[in-house]
């Protein structure tokens, strides 16, 4: 059945208020379908003045008729149980209420393309349409007499069989009218051959998903199965094949499953039996894969109704009649997709063909397949476009062909009848166009080396001894795959991807370099600039300051100061100026207060805008004051402390506003387009305040998102230009179903500035039972929870899946497609355990990012953004091992991700691989930033010096010979010059990041601990350098702390082998 059918009653697949007809694609066509109707009336067309169209009813089963695709090909759109017929200068439609709605549009883009009149005429459900199809009659005659024809031609698509009570009554009437009735399959046929821009862009899709099935899920399930010696069934394999089909995430493309469906069942066949037919089906015997045997794997996808083939042919230890029949095939395929050229005949690819088998193999002649295939589109076979050797029609460019060619019935001789009698077959999916046939297909090789598979080794040595000079004439059995139950293919998997692994360093190094050399120069701070405050004012002049009858502290909530007496005057201080204030009780019982401020210039207190201005100012470091009264004492420290926090809060907040980019405004929905609801959602960041948190509504209005509360302060919008990835992921063994925004600007969440937003639904309650007592498994009450809690999973999974699919619908309009947008899922089978901050989480890769979207602080990577990823403390015995993500941005922070099990290292570099990133691995834990600062203070050293090869240990292993300087390819220096500044020393004092990384959700706890600070830089230096003498740690010599600190720069530290390793606290 198409994706893109309406029901008989009107209903489809989506919401009919929400489809609409691509009336651009609509006006084209119908004005080249009217043009190509009267250019080639008679030989096409069969001189017809009508032509009429009637759709069957949808159908369960897989089918191609020329009735739906004339639907689909005009309007987007399978418009069952509806009667179309077309006249010079009107179009008469017949069908339901529903469908007539829909139709209603196309009146007008008729009038401008071809200046036909639409009339559509209504059926209703109880009404048979006899007294209709009369008034089309009435019609049809009329337009004969103006023309002086007595008898009108009709032409019908006469192959097409009529189905249900309509279209039964429609035939009965037309065979009765005394019309003229002609067949104008050809005349579509012909129309549908040359595939527009939009069409091709369908078929590429199509060609790209089967090829990615057959190469990332089929491939390496034959692999497993035959390596494993597992018993499967060729129906087994074709269940799980059309679901990879039918769900692209699976073999790793980024398609929409409501766009996507089978051309047929995919067709598995083995053990002598085959079936080279497209009506072919997997049957239910087990795959055989015993010596000299022979796998044939066929499968077509559709995307948009448009259809792509795919078939390929694996041998198992071949013969030499096997080789050499595959060879022969194999050339012969590659000669008919070169002949199809723009203005050769149709037969030339055939001829082509069948001349390469006739020169090279003769005797297989009468075995070659009768046919190379068939023309393809929204039909399968596209009829009057079959590939033999008597269709003389002229290729076109933007035709598209299955060329599908093989050889049936030949003998293997063996002595097993599973294996005696074979068959080849390969298809693949190709335009005409005006340079060269263009192989959509090819990504699945059917080169002999990737389908060729050998497991008797000793034969296969024996067999070289005996032909080795067979090789060097280009006769010889092919190289085949390396064996499977061997490690020499994990040899061969190893250094196919070492190989890749090369390349994409080779790739990499030049992007790098180009890159530095555009903005090499340039550095960054990475700590950014230092947070400015507004203009500290507590008064602007003496006469505001509130009057005081005694000299004791004061605090102004008003003007947010603090009146300190000082020399028998009351001194104000704006509280943004205190660092830290607390108390504390000396021995003659008496209490001191302690305030501690703010001095521009000094460690961590760099200068502001303000500072600035008064640089010449005298600033005040610390005072103390001591009192009898130990309440007021605390009542001070805590009115300055809470006073100082709201202040700071503030401004930080206001801070963070105004560095915020000025987004859209929201276009709420309203009259004809509905926004698309999906409640009682949570929200990630929560918004703040000291309320009851309550559930939400995600609304998708015209241009962006809204999420509100019943509260009217509790509000988001989030502009889908803003949009950089959307994720939704169900739950699975997770206790929430999220939906997730991953933004290229901040916004705002209550008072966090955040670049992600999550909205999610707990699946599940989380219950404790009294009593501690555990429950029996057949306890009804227990099974009953459990069936609820299933239950209500899949309604809240439903739920985000229908929200999700409408939203992707309103992306998919013309407007967006600018944006790209698309919600991403998660692929939980790559996933792997690690520590990205501070507690471990599960990490999870989609197609276009490595994301953690459960923990928070949420981790969202996009791959594109990726330089290298660095492996560290890969080492035989080790239980973990580091990643280190390096950014094309150098000014960013290398991200970590710690304490991976060493069980995921191969998965995560079959990955990396695949999304070609290219990896290292280290033995030790690298400190990134001074290596990203030499490479940006010198570029031209690391490029000169090899790039990123100063991290392949295995290239400076084999490079290392007698000196151990040769080590790295490129590393920063251990020993630096003398005139290496003290600040920069310190950069580099850490071989692990530390776990005191800035992080502005713990900005409260920071503040916190400013607060309790009470002793300044110096004085803690001080302090320590005294405990330090006093322990006898002042032995070590100047050149020995000296060697120790340099020690750091660009090197790791080697795990003690005697014990665990030390690391760094899991963050």
């Amino acid at each position: 059945m198409n994706q893109n059918t309406m029901a008989s009653d009107g209903k489809n697949s989506v919401a009919a208020s929400a489809y609409t007809i691509n009336l651009e694609n609509f006006r084209i066509r119908l004005k080249s379908f009217y043009s190509h109707w009267k250019e080639h009336k008679t030989d096409l067309w069969g001189s017809t003045d009508v032509i009429a169209v009637a759709t069957p009813p949808a159908s369960e089963d897989l089918r191609y008729l020329k009735s739906s695709a004339l639907n689909i090909w005009l309007l987007g759109y399978e418009f069952p149980e509806t009667i179309m017929v077309f006249m010079k200068k009107q179009i008469h439609l017949l069908c339901s209420q529903k469908k007539a709605s829909l139709l209603e549009v196309i009146k007008k883009s008729s009038k401008e393309a071809v200046g036909v009149e639409v009339v559509i005429h209504v059926k209703a459900r109880s009404d048979g349409g006899a007294a209709l199809m009369e008034e089309i009659f009435c019609a049809v005659r009329a337009q004969s007499k103006s023309d002086g024809h007595e008898s009108p031609v009709v032409g019908q698509i006469a192959k097409e069989a009529s189905e249900g009570k309509l279209l039964e009554k429609w035939a009965e009437k037309l065979n009765n009218s005394k019309f003229l009735l002609s067949d104008v399959t050809n005349g579509f046929s012909e129309l549908f051959a040359v595939k527009d821009d939009s069409e091709l862009t369908s078929v590429r899709k199509a060609a790209y998903l089967t090829a990615s099935v057959m190469k990332n899920v089929v491939v390496p399930k034959l692999e497993k199965v035959i390596d494993e010696e597992k018993k499967v069934t060729h129906s087994s394999l074709m269940d799980d094949t059309e679901k990879a089909i039918l769900d692209p995430t699976r073999a790793k493309v980024k398609l929409k499953a409501e766009n996507v469906d089978i051309c047929y069942p995919p067709v598995f066949q083995s053990g002598g039996e085959f079936d080279l037919r497209p009506t072919a089906s997997s049957n239910d015997e087990n795959l055989y894969y015993e010596s000299t045997s022979v796998i044939i794997c066929a499968i077509g996808s559709r995307y948009n109704s448009y259809c792509s083939n795919l078939a390929r042919t694996f041998l198992i230890d071949a013969n030499t009649v096997q080789s050499k029949a595959y060879g022969v095939l194999l050339k012969a395929h590659e000669a008919a997709i070169g002949a199809l050229n723009p203005g050769s005949k149709v037969s030339a690819a055939y001829q082509a063909a069948l001349s390469l088998v006739e020169k090279d193999a003769p005797e297989l002649v009468a075995n070659l397949t009768k046919s190379a295939g068939t023309g393809i589109g929204i039909e399968f076979r596209e009829s009057g476009l079959s590939l033999n050797a008597k269709n003389d029609r002229e290729l076109k460019a933007g035709m598209v062909f299955n060329v599908s060619l093989g050889f049936q019935n030949l003998q293997a001789q063996t002595n097993n009848p599973k294996t005696d009698k074979f068959s080849l077959l390969l298809a693949d999916t190709v335009i005409v166009s005006e340079k060269k046939p263009e192989v959509l297909t090819s990504a699945s090789s059917k080169a002999v080396k990737d389908v060729a598979y050998s497991f008797n080794e000793d034969e296969d040595e024996e067999e070289e001894q005996k032909i080795p000079k067979a090789e060097v004439n280009g006769n010889e059995p092919f190289l085949s795959k390396a064996t499977l139950r061997s490690e020499n293919n994990e040899m061969s998997k190893e250094e196919q991807r070492r190989q890749h692994q090369a390349e994409l360093a080779r790739q990499k190094n030049e992007e790098t370099a180009r890159r530095l050399a555009g903005d090499g120069t340039k550095t960054g701070d990475a700590r950014g600039g230092a947070r400015v405050l507004g203009d500290l004012i507590a008064y602007k002049n003496v006469n505001d300051m509130p009057p005081f009858r005694e000299l004791i502290i004061q605090i102004d909530q008003k003007n947010e100061a603090i009146l300190l007496p000082i020399h028998g005057s009351m001194v104000p201080f704006h509280v943004a100026t205190v660092k830290s204030v607390n108390s504390q009780q000396d021995t003659n019982k008496s209490w001191f207060i302690r305030i501690i401020f703010n001095v521009p210039g000094t460690p961590f207190n760099p200068h502001d805008a303000n500072s600035l201005k008064y640089q010449g100012s005298i600033h005040l470091k610390e005072v103390s004051f001591r009192s009898k009264d130990s309440r007021h004492i605390s009542e001070m420290v805590q009115q300055i402390k809470t006073l100082r926090r709201q202040v700071m809060s503030r401004e930080s907040e206001r801070a963070e506003r105004a560095t915020l980019v000025t987004q859209e405004k929201l276009q709420l929905a309203g009259g004809k387009f509905k926004s698309i609801r999906l409640p009682d959602l949570w929200i990630r960041p929560p918004f703040g305040g000291r309320g009851r948190k309550i559930s939400g509504t995600l609304e998708a209005h015209v241009n962006g998102f809204r999420y509100s509360t019943s509260r009217q302060n509790e509000r988001v919008d989030i502009m889908y230009g803003n949009i950089k990835h959307a994720f939704f992921q169900p739950a699975e063994k997770e206790m929430i179903t999220l939906l997730h925004f991953h933004l290229h600007n901040h916004i705002m969440v209550g008072n966090k500035k955040t670049k992600d937003v999550q909205f999610y639904v707990e699946v599940m309650d989380v219950v404790q039972t009294l009593g501690g007592g555990r429950r029996s498994a057949n306890d009804p009450d227990e099974i009953e929870e459990e069936q609820r809690e299933r239950d209500r999973k899949n309604r809240i999974s439903i739920d985000f899946q229908n929200f999700v699919n409408k939203v992707s619908d309103l992306w998919g309009q013309t407007q967006f497609r600018g944006l790209d947008l698309e919600f991403d899922q998660p692929l939980r089978d790559l996933g792997f355990h690690g520590v990205p901050h501070k507690s471990s989480a599960f990490i999870v890769p989609t197609s276009s990012c490595l994301v953690e979207l459960i923990e928070t602080p949420f981790l969202v990577i996009t791959l594109s953004e990726i330089e290298i990823v660095n492996l560290e403390r890969v080492e035989l015995g080790q239980k973990s091992f580091d990643m280190a993500i390096v950014f094309k941005d150098f000014k960013k922070s290398v991200l970590r991700i710690d304490s991976i099990p060493s069980s995921s290292l191969e998965g995560i570099k079959e990955w990396l691989d695949a999304a070609d990133i290219k990896y290292y691995e280290s033995r030790m834990n690298l400190n990134w930033a001074p290596i990203l600062k030499r490479i940006t203070d010198d570029p031209q050293t690391f490029i000169d010096e090899g790039g990123w090869e100063f991290l392949n240990l295995e290239a400076s292993d084999s490079d290392s010979g007698n000196t151990e300087d040769s080590d790295q390819g490129y590393e920063p220096s251990d020993v630096q010059s003398d005139s290496v500044s003290d600040d920069e020393d310190d950069d580099s004092e850490s071989l692990v990041e530390s776990d005191e990384d800035d992080n502005d959700d713990d900005s409260d706890e920071d503040l916190e601990e400013e607060e309790e600070e009470g002793k300044t830089w110096e004085e803690l230096e001080r302090e320590a350098s005294k405990a330090d003498r006093e322990k006898g740690n002042e032995s070590d010599s100047e050149e020995e702390r000296k060697r120790r600190k340099m020690k750091a720069f660009g090197k790791g530290r080697v795990p003690d082998r005697g014990g665990p390793p030390k690391r760094a606290k899991l963050r």
